[in-house]
């Protein structure tokens, strides 16, 4: 066992899979000897080699027509769009081309590739660099989306990932890298599609995401400690494929469902898993489903304002507490 950094998480995993399986192959925009622009792929092109850890032009169209291209003949690539926010400039690649090549070839080719993107705000970026867009890509048929909240999740989620046949686009939260957790020795493998209860509570569900799933954690032990409120936190980490039974049987147990969403609020993640608790578990529930959500804005580069705009654990404990309590 280990203590390890979400940033040193990130090497690990992508070392992990390209000392396993010669086909898999790294490539994006300073991602070689300059160790990324967030440091998070340091000492993989001195492992491993011009070969398999290539920079490219500052061209996300590229980046992504030479990954799928890879897939299509036999590699395994993993990507890198280094902010979330220019999956806009590759979308055409994204939604028609990687998304669908199974479809269209009529099962005779695959596309099994990696897109990492540093996703989320919290670092002062501004609003062209700080977005936090799951709910972009979780509605594209094809793709498979994942946002690990941990440095073992990470780990065990890239190989998953990359061994997966078909794309997988995978959110690394930006606001995470410095974050620390003990990670196992050995090879780590995880599960796409499952989520994971961090906390067992009997009043209500949290469903939280990537830098909310610490935060939310944080106010389930306020809300216990302080106010008599004991919550079940649920950290979502996979969206395409999403882990429905984990969160209905939750549900089922307390009759009470939040999400806590960086997203903006309009068509968010949380709106889905609500319109699916709706739906196949309206009789469990003893009130409304609340998400608790960024404002559809811009957000932010002001410090304050951005703390303002993105859920902390302050504002969790405060809704859930007026909720619950009347």
């Amino acid at each position: 066992m280990a203590e390890l950094t979400y940033r040193d998480a990130v090497v690990r995993a992508i070392a992990q899979e390209m000392e396993r399986d010669e086909r898999v192959v790294f490539l994006g925009e300073d991602v070689a000897k300059a160790g990324g622009v967030f440091k998070a792929t340091v000492g993989l092109y001195e492992k491993f080699g011009p070969l398999r850890v290539r920079d490219t032009p500052i061209s996300e169209q590229a980046i992504l027509g030479a990954a799928m291209g890879a897939a299509m003949t036999g590699l395994r690539p993993i990507a890198e769009i280094m902010f979330a926010d220019f999956l806009a400039v590759c979308f055409d690649y994204v939604a028609n081309e990687i998304s669908k090549l199974r479809y269209m070839s009529n099962g005779q080719l695959s596309c099994p590739l990696v897109i990492r993107t540093g996703n989320g705000g919290g670092v002062r970026f501004g609003a062209q660099h700080s977005q936090s867009v799951e709910n972009w890509t979780m509605m594209i048929p094809g793709i498979k989306v994942v946002a690990p909240s941990s440095p073992v999740d990470l780990i065990g989620l890239m190989a998953a990932a990359v061994r997966d046949p078909d794309p997988v686009i995978f959110h690394e939260h930006k606001a995470l890298y410095a974050m620390k957790g003990e990670v196992p020795d050995g090879e780590i493998v995880d599960t796409l599609g499952t989520a994971r209860i961090l906390r067992a509570g009997s009043d209500c569900t949290i469903a939280a995401l990537a830098l909310m799933v610490p935060r939310t954690l944080e106010a389930a032990e306020v809300l216990a400690r302080d106010h008599g409120i004991d919550v079940e936190v649920i950290d979502v980490r996979s969206l395409v494929p999403l882990d429905t039974q984990t969160i209905l049987g939750s549900v089922a147990k307390t009759g009470r469902l939040f999400t806590v969403e960086e997203n903006p609020r309009l068509c968010g993640w949380g709106a889905e898993i609500a319109s699916i608790v709706a739906d196949e578990a309206f009789w469990d529930l003893d009130g409304p489903i609340v998400r608790i959500t960024t404002p559809h804005i811009p957000l932010p580069a002001a410090d304050h304002l951005e703390d303002l705009a993105i859920p902390s654990a302050e504002r969790i404990v405060d809704k859930v507490r007026r909720v619950l309590n009347g």
